[in-house]
């Protein structure tokens, strides 16, 4: 990958980092076409040839640059849990071609994807299916500048929001607002930006930037935002996070998909217990990337081990039939989910064809 992604390159995801939010300039991917390098796990991967463990090649292709939901990977990488388990995990960059086509053509084993767009992509034909949620909390909420006087997504009938150009984003809001007792009617503008930036510009009233990044740069930068979860509003909760893989791949290689996915759970654990310390381990993995940004990348890091990580019972990567139906049965009834010819689908997915617990460790599932 020679330049930075673009929004235009693949179905805008409301979870997924802007380019500006992270700070990225135009080359900075070639840094970052790594599968190993300085404190990738090499340590760990010589001892497992030490110990006789046979070694396994997977590869991990990126949703974009890395970031904070990206933490416990870069973590089980640098302290050598996938080399401990016979894996040596190749990490493929974010480029012009987006993960779910990836797994999908199967070019990648696994890749991070996100739970509507999952949806999307195996609706229309792909062969892809979630496998691990890094998230379990909505990444993504409505902003407004703190100083403005909407006090409720009510006020925001009439307004102009900044958004992507993503298939969810309009009926998402009417669904909030009109919760909220407005009637849902708004101006929708596409703009290439950060949410903050828009909004102090004065270019619109509102948008939806994640808590997790742009919300934190926002107060970083004295640009601070007033924001409205959408889950206070009766909106499905979204898994924002989640590792996919294929069936091809998986019904092929599920031993080591199963060793996988415990190196990343024990990656994500010490991130949740030790989120600085995760965070240090992310920024030395990518030095290039987030060198510049620590600060940003400690709060996000320690927000995602506060109240991301884990579900309501404490578990790492499990995921929720009854959360999966919920969006889907949005995504269905609003006719954002098409086939592969772009047409709407006449029949609601079943949601098991779209996700599994079986390759979590017994730890998670028990």
């Amino acid at each position: 990958m020679n330049s930075p992604p673009d929004p235009g390159d693949r179905p805008p995801n409301l979870t997924r980092r802007s380019l500006l939010a992270l700070g990225l300039g135009a080359g900075v991917t070639a840094l970052t076409a790594w599968g190993g390098g300085p404190g990738s796990g090499a340590a760990g991967t010589q001892q497992a040839a030490n110990d006789g463990v046979s070694m396994t090649d997977v590869s991990l292709a990126l949703d974009w640059t890395p970031n904070t939901n990206h933490t416990g990977i870069f973590v089980a990488q640098q302290l050598g849990y996938f080399a401990a388990r016979g894996i040596n995990l190749r990490i493929v960059p974010y480029g012009s071609t987006a993960p779910e086509t990836l797994i999908s053509t199967h070019k990648a084993d696994f890749g991070i994807s996100y739970q509507d767009g999952l949806t999307e992509a195996a609706v229309a034909g792909g062969d892809i299916v979630s496998i691990f949620a890094i998230t379990q909390k909505t990444d993504v909420v409505i902003g407004v500048r703190a100083d403005a006087a909407i006090k409720s997504p009510a006020q925001l009938d009439g307004k102009v929001y900044a958004g992507y150009g993503g298939p969810m984003e309009v009926p998402m809001l009417q669904y909030v607002i009109r919760a909220a007792g407005g009637t849902g009617q708004f101006k929708d503008v596409t703009l290439n930006t950060d949410a903050y930036q828009a909004l102090y510009a004065g270019q619109a009233d509102f948008a939806m930037p994640e808590p997790t990044w742009e919300v934190l740069q926002a107060a970083l930068v004295g640009k601070p935002l007033r924001t409205f979860d959408v889950t206070d509003y009766g909106f499905p909760a979204i898994y924002s996070a989640i590792i996919a893989s294929s069936n091809h791949y998986l019904h092929r290689n599920g031993d080591v998909a199963k060793r996988f996915l415990a190196a990343i759970e024990e990656g994500y654990a010490y991130a949740s217990a030790h989120p600085t310390e995760a965070a240090n381990l992310l920024i030395q993995a990518n030095q290039a990337v987030l060198g510049t940004q620590t600060e940003l990348v400690i709060q996000s890091a320690q927000l995602e081990a506060a109240q991301y990580y884990k579900d309501a019972e404490g578990r790492i990567g499990y995921q929720s039939a009854a959360r999966w139906q919920a969006l889907t049965a949005f995504m269905f009834e609003n006719g954002i989910l098409t086939d592969s010819a772009g047409k709407p689908i006449k029949t609601e997915p079943k949601v098991s064809t779209l996700f599994t617990n079986q390759y979590l460790p017994a730890s998670v599932t028990a």
